[in-house]
């Protein structure tokens, strides 16, 4: 397909490929429309701007995720007010989302958006977000920048809400080595999208602009990328399961070492397997453990550091219950790549093991 791409001579943000890439995106995400674009962070802030949101209004969204997903809400000059995760599934607790929407309407400050993230692959409890949302009268974006593949409640990660976003960074299950998608069934709002990821230029025979507009589309070179590997997705997601099947095996087991929970409404890509480790019954903490990967050349990173914990969000309203500060504190990323072979994995295991223990 690259080849392909440079013999049509359509390299610029516009070509077959990017056609295609959509309507193949659209499908597996399950809904009707889908704009390609330059990244997730990029789909994210067009998404919060096409439902209006902009300063002064109230944004929730998951305090455990990407620093990209709090800085789309900043890029509108909206105000995000952090929601804890779910420590059977370490996505946005949906309880304290409905608390914080209560809250808000009782004070006559109804969010403008929530923005729940799909987390290392796994959707979330979209069947009570949704229904608490829809009662609230309040838009979802879901961020799925990690969950392509996924399922939730027999639908696919990107259907939920009113609009998803996928990420294909360099790290994602599929990568365009930078790029994303917005996927939609309402084709005005992909409309919307395209035109103003283009710099919106007006239907005129010279430049002319009568709205700001961004660079933000992806070029057809990259959606051909994009495509081959959209095509090998399932070889993809399936053995991302497999690297966390073994890692279940071998470590699951260990007193003090607990696998992220799949919950049982759906089906995750397993983009990244993660894990935590309670020093007290294991013998040492996660740090310890990261360590002695990284002395053994072995990157293994914590999971994220909450929005809240951030400097840049220091002030910012958080609903917490300490679930996402103890999976920070306790939580490891495992080496997790779709191309790793069973002999890295092994090697993986091996030098966990190895950690030395008090």
């Amino acid at each position: 397909m690259l080849l392909d791409a440079f013999d049509s001579n359509w390299i610029a943000p516009l070509g077959p490929h990017v056609d295609a890439f959509e309507a193949e995106m659209a499908a597996q995400a399950g809904v009707s429309h889908a704009a390609a674009l330059s990244s997730g962070t990029a789909g994210l802030h067009l998404a919060l701007v096409l439902l209006g949101v902009g300063p002064g209004d109230i944004v929730l969204t998951s305090t455990l995720t990407f620093a990209a997903t709090a800085n789309a809400v900043m890029y509108v000059g909206a105000e995000p007010i952090f929601i804890d995760a779910n420590p059977d599934t370490w996505t946005m607790d949906p309880d304290l989302l409905e608390a914080e929407l209560d809250r808000l309407a009782a004070a006559g400050t109804p969010a403008k958006a929530v923005v729940p993230v799909d987390l290392y692959g796994q959707c979330c409890d979209y069947e009570r977000i949704e229904a608490i949302c829809a009662r609230h009268g309040v838009p979802i974006v879901e961020d799925a920048a990690e969950s392509l593949g996924s399922t939730a409640f027999g639908r696919p990660a990107g259907s939920f809400g009113q609009i998803g976003v996928f990420s294909f960074n360099g790290n994602k299950i599929i990568t365009t080595s930078g790029g994303g998608m917005l996927v939609s069934d309402d084709p005005e709002v992909v409309k919307q999208t395209r035109f103003l990821a283009t710099q919106a230029r007006d239907p005129a025979p010279h430049y002319q602009h009568s709205t700001i507009g961004y660079n933000y589309r992806l070029s057809n070179l990259l959606a051909a990328l994009g495509r081959a590997q959209l095509a090998k997705l399932g070889e993809r997601v399936g053995r991302r399961n497999a690297i966390r099947a073994r890692y279940q095996e071998a470590l699951g087991g260990l007193a003090g070492v607990r696998l992220m929970p799949i919950a049982d409404y759906g089906t995750s890509n397993c983009w990244l397997t993660c894990l935590t480790i309670d020093p007290a019954a294991f013998g040492v903490d996660r740090e310890a453990v990261r360590l002695h990967l990284a002395a053994h050349d072995i990157e293994a990173r914590p999971v994220w550091k909450p929005m809240h914990m951030q400097p840049v969000y220091a002030g910012k309203r958080a609903v917490l219950d300490g679930t996402s500060e103890a999976l920070f504190r306790d939580g490891l990323c495992l080496p997790s790549g779709s191309a790793l072979s069973d002999a890295d994995i092994e090697r993986v295991i091996a030098t966990f093991l190895s950690t030395p223990r008090g």
